[in-house]
Formats: structure tokens, C-alpha cells, sequence
């Protein structure tokens, strides 16, 4: 026994030994940042935007803006080839207040006598320039119509008005449901299908124009009356849910619409804003969600990209990529596409006059819209630098889309491993301070490994066929 062990003792001497001989084993190289364009996270259905209060009336002239300029801006916004190519235009329903370009025409504009008396609907076939905009959307190609309602009619709220707030009265809920299948209809009769009806908007604040309010459980119940109505209609309409004015305060509404099997059989995709914060959460839901309005803040027109205000181009870039990938939003909805004044929406029209200005708000919108389109699905990155915020997207005719906002001070370069395909000839887009969609020689590709170096402060798009 002595003998064995003063040989096993040896023994480990001596590997103890070897093993102080040999060199260490080199350290594993940390593995390269990846693309992996054959799995598939949430679908996209576009981006949007809206022109309602009269927007769209602007836009057709009704501050001076001549024929030629109108197709510019038009073009800007809904062409896939020169501008941005957007896919969802939000309407607004009815709402009579009184500010200069800031009510939208009701199509019940007075008490027909009760909630059970039959109502007297009027149609101007204009709607605030809407129909009109609507009509050029469809000639573009978009395909999503979405109408959404900032108010019942004054007779039909607690507060007899429809700005301020106020509620939906209970004994008009049925009469309110028809009012927005009656508009959905009218839109018919134009030749535009509404394929998204909302009810509400921003329901959790009380606005001095057009407001309503609705609690969790007061949208349920409108929902169970709303719901078997569209479904009685024919229209082949889906309704969104709600339109909250808080991204994390639409949570709360997504879950009692969730609760409640007949609510929840009735809503189609789920819609919150984010005025109250970034989004920091996904909402709660399996059905499709929307980033349905929102624009930054600001007292002045702003046409910089990155000048540290919160509501110049990277602003929008930043909130665009944070939406979609930590919200997993299948759609986002800018605001507003044209305004007059000190607006905060892409492009300012000149108040009077034959002219427009473009901020870069428009063109970091526009770097998605333009190459990511309706039905691409987003694919999953692993991304190493914490300075890069980088999105991919795989189209339904092939075409992979890389976006990557470099938030760093200084030019860097980077490296990705693409799974599922690669090519030999990939485009690349840079919008910063002083380009705007800007084809740039800046990335390359060597087998399956994609390199790109990018510009700081700046977002970089890459298309692959």
C-alpha cells in the first residue's frame, strides 16, 4: 500500500509537471456578431402616417400649394421609388371643433332625436381633404386605410361636447357602433376600404379639442356592442384597440381586452402610442401591435438630424429601432406627414404659399419604409457593440435589409456573420447631418462575413438581393 502510493505520487509530479511545460491553450476568440435571416421574429405591416384636422386639405391647396409641389410631396410620402414609400395612412373620424385647421367634419353633425331614432347622416365626399388623399394612397399602392375616431358626437357624451373629455353615454353605445360602421361605409362608396377602425384615441388623457375617455372596462363593453356590428356590417373591417396615450399605459388596456373572450374575439391588432415615454415593454398580446401615433416634442420647426434637441432625425431613427425590436411592433405610424408652422411632422408646408421644406425626421422614417415592406418579417441580430443599434429585416421578394444607427462620436467599422445567404454586391444608404439616403461605398461581403464602416452619428441602411 506504502509502495502504490509513493508511485501515484510520482505520477501527479510529473504530469504536474509536463502540464507547467506545456503553453496554455489560446483564449477562444469571442464570436462574431450575426444576422441569421433564416428564423423570423415578429411580421411587419408597414409604416404609416396621417393627415387628419385637415392635413390633407393643406396638402390639396387650401393654403396655396400649387399642383406641381402637391405631386412632390405627395411623392415624398407614399412613392416607393422617389420618397418614402408609406404603407398605412391614418384617417380621422368626425370631430366639429371649431380651431382653424384643427376639426375634422362629422358625418352626424345633430341629435337625431334618442339613441333609437334613426339617425340623419350627411357625406360631403371630401371629409377634410381625406378622401382625396385616401384616393392618391391607393393609386401609390398602400392598402391599409385606418380610421380612427378622437370623439363620439357631443350628444352622445356626458359632457355634451366633444372636446375636453368626457364619456360615452351607455345608452348610445349601439348608436355610436353604427355612426363608425356608417363612416367605414361611405369611405366604401368611394372606392377605399377602411381595413383598421379604431373607436378611440388616447383615452387615458383629456384633450381641450376633440377627447373622449374610455377606462379598460368601458372599452371592453363597447367592444362587445362595436364588435358583432362591424361583423353584421359586411365590411371586411378589423378593429384596433385603444390608442392609448402611453405605450405602458395601453398595457393595462391590452390585458382586460385579453380577459374578456368577446372583447378579445373583436379586436383585430392592438394600438398604443408613446407620448408618456420610450416603449419598454411589449404589450401583452399575441395579436398584432402597432406604434400607432407619436412625434417628438418641440416649439420650433426642426430640420436637423442630430443637434441633441430629442426631436430631430436620430431622435426618430432611435425610437424607430427601440419600437420594433424592445416593443416588437408590426407597424409604426408617424403623426403627421404635413403641416404648417412650427410643426412637428416630416415636411412643413409653406403657410401661405407654393413651397415645402423636408426635415430629417422624414428621411430616418423614409431609411425604413423605402426598403422594409408590408409582410418582411425581423430577424434576429447579435450585436456585440452596445454604440450600435443594428435591426435586420428579410422582405417577401428576398431582399434582406440591415439597418444600423451608429449613436458613437467617431467612425467605426464592424463585422457580421449572415446566415442564410449572402451577396456580392450589397447597396448601401447613409442619412446623417448632410446625406439623406445617400448611396455610399461603405460595406462589403467575403463569403458569408459582411463588413461595413459607419459614419458617426449616422444611420446606415444595407440592402442584399
Amino acid at each position: 500500500m506504502k509502495r502504490l502510493t509513493t508511485l501515484t505520487a510520482v505520477m501527479m509530479l510529473a504530469l504536474t509537471s509536463q502540464a507547467a511545460a506545456d503553453p496554455a491553450p489560446p483564449a477562444a476568440e469571442p464570436a462574431r456578431p450575426a444576422i441569421d435571416f433564416r428564423a423570423a421574429l415578429q411580421p411587419i405591416d408597414g409604416f404609416g402616417f396621417s393627415m387628419a384636422f385637415q392635413r390633407a386639405d393643406l396638402l390639396h391647396g387650401a393654403r396655396g400649394l400649387g399642383p406641381a409641389k402637391r405631386r412632390e410631396v405627395l411623392d415624398l410620402l407614399l412613392s416607393k421609388e422617389k420618397g418614402a414609400g408609406l404603407s398605412i395612412l391614418r384617417l380621422g373620424v368626425g370631430s366639429s371643433t371649431d380651431r382653424v385647421y384643427d376639426h375634422m367634419p362629422t358625418i352626424l353633425p345633430a341629435d337625431p332625436g334618442g339613441p333609437d331614432a334613426p339617425p340623419k347622416y350627411v357625406w360631403d365626399g371630401w371629409d377634410g381633404g381625406q378622401v382625396w388623399l385616401a384616393k392618391e394612397a391607393k393609386a401609390y399602392g398602400v392598402e391599409r386605410f385606418y380610421a380612427d375616431a378622437w370623439s363620439a358626437p357631443a350628444f352622445m357624451k356626458t359632457n355634451g361636447s366633444e372636446n375636453g373629455g368626457g364619456e360615452l353615454l351607455p345608452a348610445w353605445r349601439q348608436a355610436y357602433a353604427n355612426y363608425l360602421v356608417q363612416y367605414a361605409k361611405f369611405y366604401q362608396g368611394e372606392g377605399i376600404g377602411i381595413t383598421d377602425l379604431g373607436f378611440t384615441n388616447e383615452p387615458d388623457w383629456t384633450a381641450t379639442y376633440a377627447s373622449m375617455r374610455f377606462t379598460p372596462k368601458q372599452a371592453v363593453d363597447f367592444l362587445k356592442v362595436l364588435g358583432p356590428t362591424v361583423r353584421a356590417s359586411g365590411l371586411k373591417t378589423g378593429l384596433v384597440c385603444c390608442d392609448v396615450a402611453g405605450w405602458d399605459r395601453q398595457v393595462a388596456y391590452t390585458e382586460a381586452v385579453e380577459a374578456d373572450p368577446e372583447a378579445d374575439r373583436a379586436v383585430r391588432t392592438v394600438t398604443g402610442h408613446r407620448y408618456s415615454g420610450p416603449t419598454t415593454v411589449p404589450q401583452p398580446t399575441d395579436k398584432h401591435v402597432w406604434m400607432s401615433e407619436w412625434s417628438p416634442d418641440g416649439a420650433t420647426w426642426n430640420e436637423n438630424w442630430d443637434d441633441g434637441s430629442g426631436y430631430d432625425g436620430l431622435a426618430v431613427a432611435a425610437d424607430i429601432q427601440n419600437t420594433l425590436t424592445v416593443g416588437n411592433a408590426n407597424a409604426y405610424v408617424y403623426w403627421t406627414g404635413a403641416s404648417l408652422g412650427a410643426t412637428r411632422g416630416l415636411i412643413q408646408l409653406a403657410n401661405p404659399g407654393d413651397d415645402y421644406r423636408v426635415s430629417k425626421r422624414y428621411w430616418a422614417l423614409a431609411a425604413f419604409s423605402r426598403f422594409i415592406r408590408p409582410g418582411a418579417v425581423r430577424v434576429p441580430v447579435a450585436n456585440a457593440d452596445p454604440a450600435l443599434r443594428v435591426t435586420a429585416f428579410r422582405n417577401t421578394d428576398g431582399r434582406r435589409v440591415i439597418e444600423i444607427l451608429n449613436t458613437a462620436t467617431t467612425e467605426t467599422s464592424a463585422a457580421f456573420t449572415l446566415r442564410g445567404g449572402h451577396d456580392r454586391h450589397p447597396d448601401a444608404y447613409v442619412t446623417d447631418e448632410t446625406r439623406s439616403i445617400t448611396p455610399a461605398d461603405v460595406v462589403s461581403t467575403h463569403g458569408t462575413t459582411l463588413t461595413a464602416t459607419l459614419a458617426p452619428r449616422a444611420l446606415t441602411t444595407i440592402v442584399l438581393d
